[in-house]
């Protein structure tokens, strides 16, 4: 769920003077915002009062992975939709699901 924290949180990153900071829904603490609404709309600025720099990273690469196994095109509608879905999942629903028959990729040595 999404009010629950996530199981490897990274280190603190140190706040910076005048630093813009929010309690973030992924990590459950207070940590560095983004610098504006990533997205358009609402759910953009749910994300900006909510999400992290470092959630917000998460989703980048999450995304990318949405993005390379269901073959989406950023600039359609239908998949924008779709990233627009998974982005609310990910941040304030059941979580990030992976696709089926999912594989991710071996770690290089």
């Amino acid at each position: 769920m999404a009010d629950e924290p996530c199981s490897t949180p990274p280190a603190a990153e140190p706040a910076k003077p005048g630093q813009r900071m929010v309690n973030c829904v992924k990590f459950g603490r207070e940590m560095p915002g983004l610098d504006r609404p990533p997205w358009k709309g609402e759910l953009g600025k749910r994300i900006y009062e909510n999400v992290s720099k470092e959630a917000w990273r998460m989703w980048i690469e999450y995304s990318k992975m949405l993005i390379n196994e269901y073959r989406l095109n950023p600039l359609d509608p239908n998949s924008q939709k779709f990233i627009e879905e998974q982005m609310e999942a990910f941040f304030f629903g059941e979580g990030a699901k992976l696709p089926e028959g999912y594989v991710p990729p071996k770690a290089k040595s």
